[in-house]
């Protein structure tokens, strides 16, 4: 049963780090596409902002994959080392989604505060 159960665990830990890594790869290729898109068309550096707050969003998506993957490693390896992973990967979750929380907060407020657009040629303003 013992080894039945380590066997599964094996395979459910690669898939879910592959998971984490493939989400994490594409979420840095969005990022680079992203900031390359911004600089070649000479945009204003605060929409930058954006293209960090969907890759946080990735990496956040990334490391729960990895965190689940840690998680059922413990359940089968007791070692301190392991432990200490998961224990690190779920601060640097913690902090990553702390902070993008807060940046999409601020965003969030900006938007609200942001004056509603001017009709377009032909358009009446809405009462």
């Amino acid at each position: 049963m013992e080894q039945w159960l380590t066997y599964f665990s094996d395979k459910a830990i690669l898939a879910l780090n592959a998971v984490a890594v493939l989400i994490i790869v594409l979420g840095a290729l969005q990022a680079l596409i992203g900031i390359i898109a911004i600089v070649v068309r000479g945009r204003p550096p605060h929409e930058a902002r954006a293209v960090w707050i969907q890759f946080a969003r990735w990496l956040v998506a990334g490391l729960t994959f990895q965190l689940a993957g840690d998680l059922i490693e413990t359940s089968v390896s007791t070692t301190w080392e392991t432990i200490a992973r998961v224990g690190i990967v779920a601060v640097i979750r913690t902090f990553l989604n702390f902070f993008l929380e807060r940046d999409l907060e601020e965003v969030r407020e900006r938007q609200r505060q942001s004056p509603v657009a001017a009709p377009k040629p032909g358009e009446q303003k809405p009462s």
